[in-house]
């Protein structure tokens, strides 16, 4: 995998606002002091329309105000979360059920495609030199002396001045070397009027023009879609070795949480999160199943957590842990390994938490419970880590340079994800607005955004007009 060294952890700088765009140098693991204004630039367009200024700075602790022992950047806590996970072992699927993963072998053909010599199109099979000099104003004619179709398994033959009518796929004939399209004649049946012939192997599929015996027609790393799966079938594969889809199991914490077929009491919210971040999973291309709400009860926790433990490939838990102590589920999972706690310099959801857990040492992912915060906290931190457990090489989603449409603040130290909706400019270029004005509810404001806006922690306002970080949300993206 490309970025990992020996040991399996991943190294190297991994700026999530920047993935597709030239590396920056690398920021410093401490945050920035000082603060840094983005204006418009003069390679910016002008943006039309209103641009009402969103909510001022958010009010965070100051990054330096937190123990150095529990704040770190997001770049330290995703490498932290990359070099950890799993390289589940390559196992062996259906060809259908194998779409979307990567292949895990070279696949070598043992057999040529095509398997025969045949017909590329519609038409008449004959000798190139019979229909060298044909011309739409002098046609040659030759004696049609029988048809060849698809699924035909007896040989024919033909010799000068003959031709025979083939279908596509059908076997050529022995002694032709070309085929005629059948609009470029009259389309005879007794004897056929060629107005223009085709060079020698024209419209001809030469046995094992595609794939030849001992070929690898399917390579490792390759990503199995319809073509492949085409390929696999014509050389008789069943099954082939495929990196699988991580195993993710998505939890809940909080006693407040009732399930989606309850109607909630005062104090109580509805689990979101288990839902939100299961479907999530599964766009990242995860085998994510959904547990629900962590019991309170402290034996039953217990036991579910470890059972959890047996069945994944890693755990995801939402939930809002205590700030300097523990509460019921952190200690349940500080009994079963290291499990730590820690400030992320990141908005919204700075409070994150990461371990490796019981006997097998699964990754587990604590991210908070308010639902914009878990769903970003998933996009920065678990959707790369499901992908580099399905072997993909692109990590994160693809960024672009867009032209903030109105004034954005952010809180200084912390590096900012804000929902917004992203569109082209008619001059060229992208335009980015955050979405609604505060006012709504958050998650109506999340359901209607496609991106998120990206600003860095050195940066407390961005000018309307300046140019801004965008991560377009796109499904299975």
């Amino acid at each position: 995998m490309d970025g990992e060294d020996s040991t399996g952890a991943y190294r190297g700088y991994r700026d999530t606002a920047q993935v597709d765009m030239p590396m920056a140098p690398p920021r410093p693991s401490v945050p920035v002091r000082g603060t840094r204004r983005v204006t418009p630039t003069q390679a910016s367009r002008p943006v039309p329309g209103p641009r009402a200024v969103v909510d001022g700075p958010i009010p965070l602790p100051a990054a330096e105000s937190v123990p150095l022992d529990r704040i770190c950047t997001v770049e330290r806590h995703l490498d932290e979360i990359l070099g950890a996970v799993p390289q589940p072992h390559p196992i062996e699927l259906a060809v259908l059920d194998a779409q979307g993963l990567l292949c895990a072998e070279d696949v070598e053909s043992q057999r040529a495609l095509p398997a025969f010599d045949q017909a590329a199109l519609e038409g008449y099979a004959v000798r190139s030199d019979d229909v060298a000099g044909a011309l739409p104003q002098a046609p040659v004619e030759l004696a049609v002396v029988g048809e060849s179709v698809a699924g035909a398994g007896t040989p024919s033959s033909i010799g000068p001045g003959m031709a025979i009518r083939v279908a596509a796929g059908s076997m050529m004939p022995a002694g032709a070397d070309v085929v005629v399209p059948a609009v470029w004649t009259d389309q005879g049946t007794v004897r056929v009027a060629v107005h223009a012939g085709p060079p020698a192997g024209g419209y001809v599929r030469r046995t094992g023009d595609d794939v030849a015996p001992g070929d690898a027609a399917v390579q490792v790393g390759t990503p199995i879609g319809p073509a492949q799966i085409s390929l696999l079938a014509a050389m008789g594969r069943e099954r082939v070795l495929v990196r699988p889809r991580p195993r993710i199991v998505v939890l809940s914490a909080g006693p407040e949480l009732v399930d989606i077929g309850t109607v909630p009491a005062p104090g109580q919210v509805v689990d979101v999160n288990s839902y939100a971040l299961a479907a999530a999973a599964r766009d990242a291309g995860a085998e994510a199943y959904r547990s629900g709400i962590l019991p309170t009860d402290p034996r039953r926790l217990s036991e579910v957590l470890e059972s959890q433990l047996l069945r994944s490939d890693l755990v995801l838990i939402a939930g809002t842990f205590a700030d300097g102590g523990f509460d019921q589920v952190q200690e349940a999972l500080a009994a079963l390994g290291d499990m730590r706690f820690r400030q992320v310099t990141m908005h919204p959801g700075p409070a994150q938490g990461f371990g490796r857990l019981g006997r097998d040492q699964i990754p587990v992912i604590c991210i908070p419970g308010e639902p914009v915060a878990a769903l970003v906290a998933f996009e920065v931190f678990v959707r790369p880590a499901i992908r580099l457990m399905l072997g993909k090489r692109q990590l994160f989603r693809r960024t672009v340079q867009a032209v903030a449409g109105q004034q954005l603040s952010s809180p200084l130290g912390y590096r900012q994800y804000l929902h917004g909706t992203v569109m082209r400019h008619p001059d060229g270029g992208y335009v980015v607005e955050p979405v609604g004005d505060g006012t709504e509810a958050l998650m109506a404001r999340m359901a209607r955004a496609n991106c998120l806006i990206v600003i860095d922690e050195d940066v407390t306002e961005v000018a309307a007009g300046g140019l801004v970080t965008v991560m377009p949300l796109l499904l299975g993206g």
